[in-house]
């Protein structure tokens, strides 16, 4: 008699279970999933054999500019040649003045081959002497110096330091920060180059041993919150895994759940976020590991217009940094989820769905109309279908079929199908 009771509660809890976890009993077991995430990984690290293109390999309609990373031997020089070349034109009467890269975005350029934005040769002059340009020249000659002082010194400082030196010319960190990007276009040279650095933001968690300034990190021994991702990259180095691809997150909540179900034991994986907004410092990391382990790169954000635009930003770079974008972008990143298509496909409830704003809608119709969208017909077809349907969802909104649900059912179910872009 105890036999039978138990039999039905057994039942009973089973049926509960796939009306809590709906899809649960399409998984398949756990050894047919990571086989799949084998072939993956094995056709990633097949295709990143090849030579990867450059600017230098495509005869481009358009001039465009790069930086590269340069010792501090080369920043000194090149700021001590501007500032020779700055002496002459002052002492032959014809004032000063700075040529800078313009940065607007009618300067910028998608190149498909690339499959990322880069910066075109656009110049406008910054002179001394005009009551429009004066103060904006000044902080320009001021941020130069103080980048002397750092090459000299052989230190690392945070943008907010650098916007404490001087809090009376600069105003506003923004204009500092503005600047800084400026001084880089017009030395040639990455932002990593000139020593100052944003402060720690993101984090990364799972299968990945890397030394930190000659200290070796384990981050499956970090606990839930992970280890901060260096804002120095060139702190990082011997970096190696056993993971069979990388998961992007996009928000701090989703990283957390991941991380406290141990996702990455389960599916060996690396898990990193930037928690919102890409930084320099996390965009750098994650180009690093996928090009030294060559692991594929799959993303998980919101479905909302905004999700889609930082995952565009890890994959093709922003246009304030285009000036860099060979250093900042990760190819080849695969949108996993949420997409828009996933509402109706995991039946994800009305209250959990939030109305799209006109502004959300105007972003979603600008999104189409840019090439790297363009580009991907999936990406067309989803963000068409959130534009036409009004609508989108946070990662969190899985959470009405349980906190557990992204671990243990959506993320394994959507590993298994290859349901990615």
């Amino acid at each position: 008699m105890a036999d039978k009771r138990k039999r039905r509660r057994a039942d009973y809890d089973s049926d509960d279970d796939s009306v809590r976890l709906p899809f649960k009993n399409r998984l398949k077991p756990d050894s047919v999933i990571l086989a799949t995430l084998k072939t993956l990984t094995d056709a990633t690290k097949s295709a990143s054999t090849s030579k990867t293109l450059t600017l230098a390999d495509l005869s481009l309609s358009s001039t465009c500019r790069e930086v590269s990373d340069l010792p501090l031997s080369s920043v000194q020089n090149k700021i001590l040649t501007l500032a020779i070349s700055l002496t002459k034109s002052i002492l032959s009467g014809n004032g000063f003045s700075f040529s800078v890269p313009s940065r607007a975005a009618t300067n910028q350029l998608y190149v498909p081959e690339l499959d990322r934005i880069v910066l075109k040769d656009k110049s406008s002059v910054r002179p001394y002497a005009s009551v429009a340009t004066v103060r904006k020249t000044t902080i320009t000659t001021r941020i130069l110096s103080l980048i002397h002082q750092l090459s000299l010194k052989n230190i690392h400082v945070t943008k907010r330091d650098l916007f404490y030196t001087d809090v009376k010319l600069f105003q506003d960190q923004t204009q500092s920060d503005a600047v800084l990007d400026d001084v880089s276009c017009i030395l040639g040279c990455t932002r990593s180059s000139l020593n100052v650095v944003a402060a720690e933001k993101g984090v990364v968690v799972g299968r990945l041993t890397f030394s930190d300034n000659g200290d070796m990190i384990d981050c499956t021994k970090m606990g839930i919150g992970g280890k901060a991702i260096p804002p120095n990259i060139d702190r990082v180095g011997d970096m190696s895994s056993d993971a069979l691809f990388i998961l992007l997150v996009e928000k701090d909540a989703a990283y957390m759940r991941l991380a406290e179900d141990r996702f990455y034991n389960r599916f060996p994986c690396i898990i990193v976020t930037a928690k919102g907004q890409p930084d320099v410092a996390t965009r750098l990391f994650l180009r690093k590991m996928k090009m030294e382990l060559k692991l594929p790169v799959l993303a998980l954000v919101d479905s909302d217009p905004y999700g889609l635009k930082i995952l565009s930003v890890y994959g093709c770079g922003s246009k304030n940094m285009s000036y860099d974008s060979a250093n900042l972008t990760t190819p080849d990143i695969k949108w996993l989820g949420i997409r828009p298509s996933d509402l109706d496909k995991y039946k994800i409830p009305e209250q959990c769905r939030l109305p799209m704003t006109e502004q959300d809608i105007k972003t979603g119709k600008d999104l189409l109309e840019e090439d790297f969208v363009k580009k991907n017909p999936g990406w067309v077809e989803e963000l068409s279908l959130m534009v036409k349907s009004k609508q989108k969802a946070e990662i969190q909104a899985l959470s009405t079929f349980g906190f557990q649900y992204l671990s243990e059912v959506y993320l394994p179910l959507k590993l298994q199908q290859q349901d990615w872009l």
